[in-house]
């Protein structure tokens, strides 16, 4: 009898797929393989890394330094296709950070690879609805320069699953969490009601995509006996992480922040 189809062997052949609309696509595949119960799950396997580049991604856009990133103005199409371009980046970025979780920490509970895969398939979302409104604004995703620094925590990270989930969706993506309301109000006010309304939807989804950063790391401490606020504040000077406000403190606690970590937030 044919063995049927691994989640975390599908996540890994989605992940190394260069080309963003097949890999939107297989996501998509992916996930509803699984929801049909056509994909098992092996948490125990250590799967080994491919030939194949991680993340695959397309040889556009060029990546370059953030302070080489072009300045974003709304006043001009361009400059707003600038910002949504960044945008989509990010998005890009994230999908192929929830699929590097889901085949890389093996002996990790099932929910783990539900909730990142979940995660995948939203992130994909977000990135097809703003590679779709760059084309309203007369450009496509690759036509303009952007920066790897979401992945280079990913890169810092893969040796630790605690480590990622502190510093990659409760810090990194926590920070869309702070951006995205004034990104919004810019977007609006300029004009461009369709751009806002994505937002919107990437706002309500990345409450709980931090969410599920924020609860697997909390999970990795109690197994290992840390407290989570301390240990926090320790990863983020071991792996020189930045964490800046001003700070959404209202998304941050649905995020699932404590009270504790509000505060000190100033919130």
């Amino acid at each position: 009898m044919k063995a049927m189809p691994e989640l975390r062997s599908s996540a890994l052949q989605c992940l190394v797929e260069t080309d963003p609309e097949a890999k939107v696509a297989a996501v998509g595949a992916m996930a509803e393989a699984w929801s049909g119960g056509t994909l098992v799950l092996d948490t125990a396997a250590v799967l080994a890394a491919p030939a194949a580049a991680i993340p695959g991604r397309p040889a556009r856009p060029e990546l370059v330094a953030p302070r080489l990133v072009g300045r974003r103005s709304m006043a001009t199409v361009e400059g707003r296709a600038m910002l949504v371009h960044a945008l989509a980046h990010i998005e890009f970025n994230a999908v192929n950070l929830a699929l590097d979780a889901m085949w890389r920490f093996p002996a990790m509970p099932a929910q783990f690879y539900a909730d990142w895969l979940r995660v995948a398939k939203e992130e994909a979302y977000h990135f097809s609805l703003l590679s779709a409104h760059l084309l309203t604004l007369g450009c496509a995703y690759g036509d303009y320069s952007a920066h790897g620094s979401l992945w280079e925590m990913v890169e810092k990270t893969s040796g630790d699953v605690m480590a990622r989930m502190a510093l990659v969706p409760r810090t990194l993506e926590a920070r869309g969490l702070d951006a995205i309301p004034p990104l919004r109000a810019k977007l609006a006010q300029a004009g461009d009601g369709a751009a806002a309304a994505i937002l919107d939807i990437i706002l309500r989804d990345e409450i709980g995509h931090v969410e599920i950063g924020n609860r697997w790391y909390w999970h990795l401490c109690g197994l290992r006996g840390l407290d989570p606020v301390a240990t926090y504040d320790e990863l983020v000077v071991q792996y020189k992480a930045t964490v800046r406000g001003p700070f959404n403190i209202e998304a941050r606690r649905k995020a699932g922040f404590s009270e504790e970590e509000l505060r000190s937030l100033g919130g």
